[in-house]
C-alpha cells in the first residue's frame, strides 16, 4: 500500500474516531433525532452532481433505512441518554460480529472458526462493559448502541446485494432517505418547541458539529474510503477501521475528559482483540506467502 494511501486511511480512521466526540458536542445544542436529520440534509447535497446508483428503489430504501436512519438515530439517542463517546466508539464495532451472524442466517455464509472465536472474545468484552452499568452510563444507552450496531450490520448485508456501486454517490443518495422520517419523529417525540429553540439558538459549536459529522465524517471520508477500496483488496483496507475506536476513546479522553475504569478498559480491549482476530488473515495463509519459492 502506497504511503499516501496509508496516510489517507489513517486520516479517515482519525476523523471517524473523533466523530463520536463531536457528536457529544453537537448533542449539547440539538436533540438527537434533529441532529441526525440535519446531518443528512447536508450530506445529501452532492446528489445534484452525482448520478443515482443503479439499485432497485425498494432495496435502496431498505439500505437507507438501516445503514443510515436506524443506525444513527439509535446511536445519537444512546449517546443522548448518557453513553460516553469513547465507549460508544468501541461498542458500535460489534457490527462486525453481527454482520457475520446475519450473513450466516440470511446468505448461508458459514462463519470460519476464526470468526467464531473472535466474536466470542468480543461478546465477552461487551459483557465486561455491561458489568460497569450504573456508573456514568445506563443500560438503555448501551442497548441503543447495540441496536445501532445491529442496524449497521443489516445495512452491510443489504449493501452487498447492491453490487458494485460508486460509494460517494451511494452515500449521497442514501442520505436522502433519513431526513423526512427523522424530522417527523423529532417533531413527535422531541417537540416543535425543542426544535424551534435549537434552531434559533445555534452557536458555533453546534454548527461546527453539523459540518464535521456531515461534510468530513460522511461525504469526505466515504469518498476517500470508497477510493481506497477500489485501489486495494478489502482485506488491506478494512484493518484500518480498527483504529477508529482508538481515536474515539483518545479524543473523548482529551476533549471531554472521559474516564475509563480498569474493568471498562478490559472490556474495550476484548472487543478490539476480537475484531482483530476476525479481520486478520489466517496464519497458514500468511506463512504460505512468506515461504521462499522452490
Amino acid at each position: 500500500m502506497k504511503l499516501r494511501h496509508m496516510l489517507a486511511a489513517l486520516l479517515v480512521a482519525a476523523i471517524w474516531g473523533v466523530n463520536f466526540t463531536v457528536i457529544s458536542i453537537g448533542l449539547g445544542s440539538f436533540p438527537p433525532l434533529l441532529l441526525v436529520a440535519l446531518r443528512f440534509v447536508v450530506a445529501c447535497l452532492p446528489v445534484v452532481a452525482l448520478p443515482r446508483p443503479n439499485v432497485p428503489l425498494r432495496h435502496f430504501l431498505w439500505i437507507g433505512a438501516t445503514l443510515f436512519l436506524g443506525q444513527f438515530a439509535l446511536l445519537f439517542m444512546g449517546m443522548a441518554v448518557g453513553l460516553p463517546a469513547g465507549l460508544a466508539s468501541v461498542t458500535l464495532q460489534s457490527q462486525a460480529f453481527l454482520t457475520i451472524l446475519i450473513a450466516a442466517v440470511v446468505l448461508g455464509e458459514k462463519p470460519t472458526s476464526r470468526q467464531v472465536a473472535g466474536s466470542l472474545v468480543a461478546i465477552a468484552g461487551l459483557g465486561t462493559i455491561a458489568a460497569t452499568v450504573g456508573g456514568d452510563f445506563s443500560l438503555t444507552g448501551l442497548l441503543l448502541c447495540l441496536a445501532s450496531a445491529l442496524c449497521w450490520a443489516i445495512g452491510n448485508v443489504l449493501l452487498r446485494g447492491a453490487g458494485k456501486v460508486d460509494m460517494l454517490a451511494m452515500v449521497a443518495w442514501l442520505s436522502l432517505v433519513p431526513p423526512i422520517p427523522l424530522f417527523a419523529l423529532s417533531a413527535l417525540t422531541e417537540g416543535p418547541a425543542a426544535i424551534s429553540h435549537a434552531l434559533s439558538t445555534v452557536n458555533w459549536s453546534g454548527a461546527g458539529a453539523i459540518i464535521y459529522i456531515s461534510v468530513l465524517s460522511t461525504i469526505v471520508c466515504y469518498a476517500i474510503w470508497g477510493h481506497l477500496l477500489k485501489q486495494y483488496p478489502a482485506a488491506t483496507v478494512a484493518p484500518f477501521s480498527l483504529l477508529v475506536p482508538i481515536f474515539g476513546a483518545l479524543s473523548a479522553r482529551l476533549v471531554l475528559g472521559e474516564q475509563f475504569g480498569t474493568t471498562r478498559i478490559a472490556g474495550m480491549m476484548l472487543i478490539l482483540a476480537g475484531l482483530l482476530v476476525v479481520v486478520s488473515p489466517p496464519v497458514y495463509r500468511a506463512s504460505r506467502r512468506l515461504r521462499p519459492a522452490a
